[in-house]
Protein backbone atom coordinates (compact mmCIF):
# COMPACT_ATOMS: atom_id res chain seq x y z
CA UNK A 1 0.00 0.00 0.00
CA UNK A 2 1.02 3.54 -0.22
CA UNK A 3 2.16 5.81 2.39
CA UNK A 4 0.36 8.98 1.69
CA UNK A 5 0.66 10.87 5.18
CA UNK A 6 3.31 12.86 3.73
CA UNK A 7 1.31 15.10 1.71
CA UNK A 8 -2.23 14.87 0.13
CA UNK A 9 -2.62 12.74 -3.27
CA UNK A 10 -4.35 15.27 -5.41
CA UNK A 11 -1.43 17.46 -4.14
CA UNK A 12 0.50 15.07 -6.64
CA UNK A 13 -1.66 15.46 -9.16
CA UNK A 14 -3.06 18.99 -9.51
CA UNK A 15 -0.76 21.04 -7.24
CA UNK A 16 2.64 19.78 -8.07
CA UNK A 17 4.49 21.21 -11.89
CA UNK A 18 6.23 19.61 -14.29
CA UNK A 19 9.96 18.81 -12.93
CA UNK A 20 12.30 20.32 -15.21
CA UNK A 21 14.66 17.05 -14.10
CA UNK A 22 13.80 13.92 -12.48
CA UNK A 23 16.52 12.28 -10.58
CA UNK A 24 16.46 8.59 -10.24
CA UNK A 25 18.00 6.38 -7.91
CA UNK A 26 18.84 2.78 -9.63
CA UNK A 27 18.71 0.17 -6.89
CA UNK A 28 15.56 -0.74 -5.48
CA UNK A 29 13.92 2.47 -6.74
CA UNK A 30 14.23 1.80 -10.93
CA UNK A 31 15.65 -1.98 -10.27
CA UNK A 32 15.97 -5.35 -8.50
CA UNK A 33 18.33 -7.30 -8.82
CA UNK A 34 20.75 -5.20 -11.18
CA UNK A 35 17.39 -5.07 -14.04
CA UNK A 36 15.18 -2.36 -14.34
CA UNK A 37 11.40 -3.34 -14.29
CA UNK A 38 9.73 -3.23 -17.22
CA UNK A 39 7.22 -1.02 -16.36
CA UNK A 40 9.79 1.53 -15.14
CA UNK A 41 12.06 1.26 -18.30
CA UNK A 42 8.35 2.24 -20.09
CA UNK A 43 7.97 4.95 -17.97
CA UNK A 44 11.23 6.30 -18.49
CA UNK A 45 10.73 6.14 -22.41
CA UNK A 46 7.23 8.00 -21.86
CA UNK A 47 8.71 10.68 -19.83
CA UNK A 48 11.58 11.24 -22.63
CA UNK A 49 9.05 12.50 -25.32
CA UNK A 50 8.45 15.20 -22.81
CA UNK A 51 10.49 18.21 -21.72
CA UNK A 52 11.64 16.80 -18.57
CA UNK A 53 14.99 15.98 -18.23
CA UNK A 54 15.94 12.35 -16.77
CA UNK A 55 19.64 11.78 -14.90
CA UNK A 56 20.50 9.09 -13.07
CA UNK A 57 21.70 9.40 -9.31
CA UNK A 58 23.70 6.59 -7.90
CA UNK A 59 26.02 5.05 -5.49
CA UNK A 60 27.10 2.83 -8.14
CA UNK A 61 31.01 3.03 -9.73
CA UNK A 62 30.27 4.28 -13.45
CA UNK A 63 32.80 0.55 -14.55
CA UNK A 64 29.76 -1.17 -13.26
CA UNK A 65 26.51 0.64 -14.15
CA UNK A 66 23.89 -2.11 -15.23
CA UNK A 67 23.88 -2.47 -19.27
CA UNK A 68 20.01 -1.80 -19.37
CA UNK A 69 20.66 1.96 -17.71
CA UNK A 70 23.59 2.92 -20.55
CA UNK A 71 21.35 1.88 -22.63
CA UNK A 72 18.92 4.11 -22.11
CA UNK A 73 21.52 6.65 -22.26
CA UNK A 74 22.97 6.09 -25.99
CA UNK A 75 19.35 5.82 -27.37
CA UNK A 76 18.95 9.39 -25.41
CA UNK A 77 15.92 8.47 -23.06
CA UNK A 78 18.27 9.48 -20.12
CA UNK A 79 20.06 12.59 -20.51
CA UNK A 80 23.11 11.79 -17.52
CA UNK A 81 24.01 9.70 -15.16
CA UNK A 82 25.11 10.66 -11.73
CA UNK A 83 27.42 7.49 -10.09
CA UNK A 84 29.65 7.08 -7.33
CA UNK A 85 27.88 9.13 -4.99
CA UNK A 86 27.97 12.04 -6.32
CA UNK A 87 31.64 11.80 -7.60
CA UNK A 88 30.98 11.56 -11.10
CA UNK A 89 28.42 12.82 -13.58
CA UNK A 90 28.45 12.12 -17.05
CA UNK A 91 26.11 12.60 -20.78
CA UNK A 92 26.95 11.09 -23.65
CA UNK A 93 29.36 14.01 -24.87
CA UNK A 94 31.51 13.33 -22.31
CA UNK A 95 32.09 14.08 -17.72
CA UNK A 96 29.95 17.11 -16.08
CA UNK A 97 32.64 17.14 -12.95
CA UNK A 98 34.53 14.96 -11.21
CA UNK A 99 35.83 14.65 -7.82
CA UNK A 100 39.04 12.91 -7.14
CA UNK A 101 39.95 11.23 -4.16
CA UNK A 102 43.70 12.64 -3.21
CA UNK A 103 46.28 10.66 -2.32
CA UNK A 104 46.09 11.04 0.94
CA UNK A 105 42.56 10.49 1.43
CA UNK A 106 43.27 7.02 -0.21
CA UNK A 107 45.95 6.15 1.67
CA UNK A 108 44.06 6.91 4.76
CA UNK A 109 41.31 4.45 3.95
CA UNK A 110 43.91 1.87 2.91
CA UNK A 111 44.99 2.25 6.88
CA UNK A 112 41.62 1.95 7.85
CA UNK A 113 40.18 -0.98 6.13
CA UNK A 114 43.24 -3.23 6.64
CA UNK A 115 43.08 -1.84 10.48
CA UNK A 116 39.31 -3.81 10.40
CA UNK A 117 40.80 -6.46 8.09
CA UNK A 118 37.89 -5.45 5.63
CA UNK A 119 38.36 -6.69 1.95
CA UNK A 120 37.54 -2.65 0.04
CA UNK A 121 37.60 -1.75 -3.40
CA UNK A 122 38.63 1.33 -5.02
CA UNK A 123 36.33 2.52 -7.87
CA UNK A 124 37.65 4.67 -10.72
CA UNK A 125 36.19 5.59 -14.25
CA UNK A 126 36.70 2.24 -15.72
CA UNK A 127 37.11 -0.34 -12.49
CA UNK A 128 36.53 -1.20 -9.33
CA UNK A 129 39.85 -2.85 -8.13
CA UNK A 130 39.79 -5.02 -4.81
CA UNK A 131 42.26 -5.34 -2.39
CA UNK A 132 41.66 -8.99 -1.74
CA UNK A 133 39.94 -11.88 -3.06
CA UNK A 134 37.70 -14.73 -1.40
CA UNK A 135 35.42 -17.48 -3.24
CA UNK A 136 32.51 -14.82 -2.96
CA UNK A 137 34.50 -12.20 -4.83
CA UNK A 138 36.25 -14.77 -6.53
CA UNK A 139 32.48 -15.98 -8.20
CA UNK A 140 31.59 -11.86 -8.73
CA UNK A 141 35.21 -11.00 -10.73
CA UNK A 142 34.47 -13.88 -12.96
CA UNK A 143 31.24 -12.36 -14.41
CA UNK A 144 31.79 -8.91 -13.97
CA UNK A 145 33.83 -7.09 -16.49
CA UNK A 146 36.13 -4.29 -14.95
CA UNK A 147 36.17 -5.60 -11.64
CA UNK A 148 39.80 -6.20 -10.64
CA UNK A 149 42.34 -7.79 -7.50
CA UNK A 150 44.79 -5.18 -7.35
CA UNK A 151 45.90 -3.75 -3.87
CA UNK A 152 48.03 -0.99 -5.33
CA UNK A 153 45.54 0.03 -8.01
CA UNK A 154 44.47 3.14 -6.23
CA UNK A 155 48.72 4.37 -5.94
CA UNK A 156 48.63 4.92 -9.99
CA UNK A 157 44.93 5.44 -10.85
CA UNK A 158 42.56 7.99 -10.46
CA UNK A 159 39.88 6.88 -8.36
CA UNK A 160 36.19 8.38 -6.70
CA UNK A 161 35.19 6.59 -3.70
CA UNK A 162 35.36 3.02 -1.82
CA UNK A 163 33.49 0.74 -0.74
CA UNK A 164 33.47 -1.84 2.29
CA UNK A 165 31.63 -4.88 2.76
CA UNK A 166 30.72 -6.43 6.46
CA UNK A 167 30.55 -10.05 7.52
CA UNK A 168 28.01 -9.64 10.30
CA UNK A 169 26.20 -6.88 11.94
CA UNK A 170 28.83 -5.53 14.42
CA UNK A 171 31.31 -5.05 11.51
CA UNK A 172 30.59 -1.74 10.56
CA UNK A 173 33.69 0.29 11.62
CA UNK A 174 30.84 1.82 14.04
CA UNK A 175 34.09 3.06 16.67
CA UNK A 176 36.09 5.06 13.80
CA UNK A 177 35.98 8.84 14.13
CA UNK A 178 35.76 9.52 9.84
CA UNK A 179 35.17 12.89 10.61
CA UNK A 180 38.66 14.03 11.49
CA UNK A 181 40.04 12.43 8.56
CA UNK A 182 37.45 14.66 6.61
CA UNK A 183 35.33 11.04 5.40
CA UNK A 184 32.21 9.64 6.01
CA UNK A 185 30.76 6.35 6.01
CA UNK A 186 27.48 6.14 4.52
CA UNK A 187 25.61 2.77 4.62
CA UNK A 188 23.93 1.56 1.24
CA UNK A 189 22.87 -1.94 3.01
CA UNK A 190 23.34 -2.87 6.23
CA UNK A 191 26.53 -5.29 5.01
CA UNK A 192 27.73 -2.83 3.33
CA UNK A 193 28.98 0.85 2.81
CA UNK A 194 30.95 3.15 0.85
CA UNK A 195 33.86 5.66 2.14
CA UNK A 196 33.84 9.03 1.12
CA UNK A 197 35.26 12.34 1.43
CA UNK A 198 33.16 14.45 3.68
CA UNK A 199 31.74 16.66 1.38
CA UNK A 200 30.63 14.07 -0.85
CA UNK A 201 27.03 13.34 -1.92
CA UNK A 202 24.52 12.62 -4.42
CA UNK A 203 23.85 16.05 -4.11
CA UNK A 204 27.16 17.55 -5.08
CA UNK A 205 26.64 15.83 -8.57
CA UNK A 206 22.89 16.78 -9.01
CA UNK A 207 23.81 20.81 -8.02
CA UNK A 208 26.61 19.88 -11.07
CA UNK A 209 24.08 18.81 -13.40
CA UNK A 210 21.90 21.59 -12.42
CA UNK A 211 24.54 24.09 -13.21
CA UNK A 212 25.07 22.42 -16.77
CA UNK A 213 21.48 22.30 -17.52
CA UNK A 214 20.43 25.60 -16.16
CA UNK A 215 17.70 24.29 -14.29
CA UNK A 216 16.95 25.30 -10.16
CA UNK A 217 17.37 22.51 -7.86
CA UNK A 218 14.19 23.63 -6.39
CA UNK A 219 12.56 22.77 -9.83
CA UNK A 220 13.46 19.41 -9.78
CA UNK A 221 12.17 15.52 -8.28
CA UNK A 222 14.26 12.77 -7.44
CA UNK A 223 13.29 9.37 -6.68
CA UNK A 224 15.49 7.20 -3.44
CA UNK A 225 15.31 4.65 -1.32
CA UNK A 226 18.54 4.76 0.46
CA UNK A 227 20.99 6.12 3.56
CA UNK A 228 22.77 7.95 0.32
CA UNK A 229 19.94 9.60 -0.72
CA UNK A 230 19.69 11.93 2.03
CA UNK A 231 21.47 14.86 0.58
CA UNK A 232 19.71 14.40 -2.44
CA UNK A 233 16.36 14.85 -0.72
CA UNK A 234 17.32 17.86 1.37
CA UNK A 235 17.91 19.81 -2.24
CA UNK A 236 15.60 18.87 -4.64
CA UNK A 237 12.35 20.62 -4.57
CA UNK A 238 10.39 17.73 -4.37
CA UNK A 239 11.61 14.39 -2.86
CA UNK A 240 9.76 10.73 -3.39
CA UNK A 241 10.40 7.77 -1.09
CA UNK A 242 9.75 4.51 -2.67
CA UNK A 243 7.68 2.53 -0.24
CA UNK A 244 10.51 0.06 0.95
CA UNK A 245 12.83 2.81 1.66
CA UNK A 246 15.06 3.06 4.70
CA UNK A 247 12.73 4.97 7.45
CA UNK A 248 14.93 7.95 7.79
CA UNK A 249 14.97 8.69 4.02
CA UNK A 250 11.09 8.31 4.48
CA UNK A 251 11.89 11.15 7.50
CA UNK A 252 12.65 13.28 4.59
CA UNK A 253 10.33 12.58 1.60
CA UNK A 254 7.68 15.05 0.51
CA UNK A 255 5.83 12.27 -0.63
CA UNK A 256 6.60 8.03 -0.10
CA UNK A 257 4.91 6.31 -2.74
CA UNK A 258 4.90 2.32 -3.28
CA UNK A 259 7.42 -0.40 -4.11
CA UNK A 260 8.58 -1.15 -7.57
CA UNK A 261 6.29 -3.78 -7.72
CA UNK A 262 3.55 -1.66 -6.49
CA UNK A 263 3.93 0.96 -9.54
CA UNK A 264 5.39 3.42 -7.18
CA UNK A 265 6.89 5.80 -9.52
CA UNK A 266 3.91 5.84 -11.59
CA UNK A 267 2.06 7.10 -9.36
CA UNK A 268 3.87 9.75 -9.09
CA UNK A 269 4.78 10.47 -12.81
CA UNK A 270 1.54 9.32 -14.94
CA UNK A 271 0.07 12.86 -14.88
CA UNK A 272 3.76 14.05 -16.43
CA UNK A 273 3.98 11.57 -19.68
CA UNK A 274 -0.25 11.36 -20.33
CA UNK A 275 -0.29 14.03 -22.16
CA UNK A 276 3.27 14.23 -23.52
CA UNK A 277 4.92 17.86 -24.46
CA UNK A 278 7.31 17.81 -27.15
CA UNK A 279 11.21 18.31 -26.63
Amino acid sequence: MFIEDKIAKENITTKTPAPKIIFFDIDDTLSRGGIIAAHNKTTLEQLADTDIKLVISTGRSKAILPEDILGLLDVGVLDAIICMNGQYSFDKNGRISHYPLTDGQAEKIVRLCEQSQLIHKFDSATHIAWSGENDRLRQFNAITPNSIVDPEYYQSNTIYQCSVFFNNQQEKMQNIDFAQYDLKLVHWHQIGADILPADASKARGIKDVCAYYGVEASDCMAFGDGFNDLEMFDLVGFAVAMGDAQPDLIERADFVTGTIEEYGIQAILEPFYAVPVAK
